[in-house]
């Protein structure tokens, strides 16, 4: 193995990390409790490697068809979700989104996880095993969840108030900045 195919393991593992770190951000403004912050570290981190695994396992064929479409779809859903934390804040309602369980930790972990699916169909050919490849996604994705919460509940301190609307324009800000980076073939 080279170095130069481990930094680009590296490269492509902190790509998949930010998605993660955008959605913990928005979680974390909101608050979130020790247990919640394992479950979303897990999750997320379980999510991103799943998805890559199921990707390798795909190959390159549905790549074709949907690789670069898995990352718009993914992005779309952080700019849904982070719109509907926006509105029901607004709203002010009690039903808020709970992305640190249930459906709502369901929803993100897929949302930020479908870039993966995208990366998996062509992890095996960056020249690092893809056992180790699946080891440094994971790691990543949990240090990108804990830095998130830990941000993002700094940030919160300072907008009790409006967090909710905060943490949705954080999401819908990031989905959009992600998408155009990736048209662009920036990120």
């Amino acid at each position: 193995m080279h170095v130069s195919s481990f930094a680009r393991l590296l490269l492509v593992a902190v790509s998949l990390g930010l998605d993660v770190f955008a959605v913990c951000i928005g979680v974390g403004v909101r608050g979130a409790s020790s247990a919640a912050k394992v479950r979303i570290g897990a999750a997320f981190a379980g999510a991103e490697v799943s998805m890559t695994v199921i990707g390798a396992g795909l190959g390159r064929v549905v790549g074709v068809l949907l690789g670069d479409a898995a990352a718009y779809v993914g992005f779309a859903a952080l700019i849904g979700v982070g719109a509907y934390m926006i509105v029901e804040t607004i709203r002010e309602s009690e039903g808020t989104m709970d992305l640190s369980h249930g459906w709502g930790l369901f929803i993100a972990a897929l949302s930020i996880s479908l870039d993966s699916l995208g990366i998996g169909f062509s992890i095996v050919y960056i020249g690092v095993p893809f056992v180790l490849s699946l080891i440094v996604i994971g790691t990543v994705s949990v240090c990108a969840s804990s830095a998130g919460l830990l941000f993002g509940r700094m940030l919160g301190r300072r907008a009790e108030e409006s967090a909710g609307v905060v943490a949705g324009v954080l999401l819908v800000a990031t989905g959009a900045l992600f998408a155009l980076l990736h048209a662009a073939h920036l990120g």
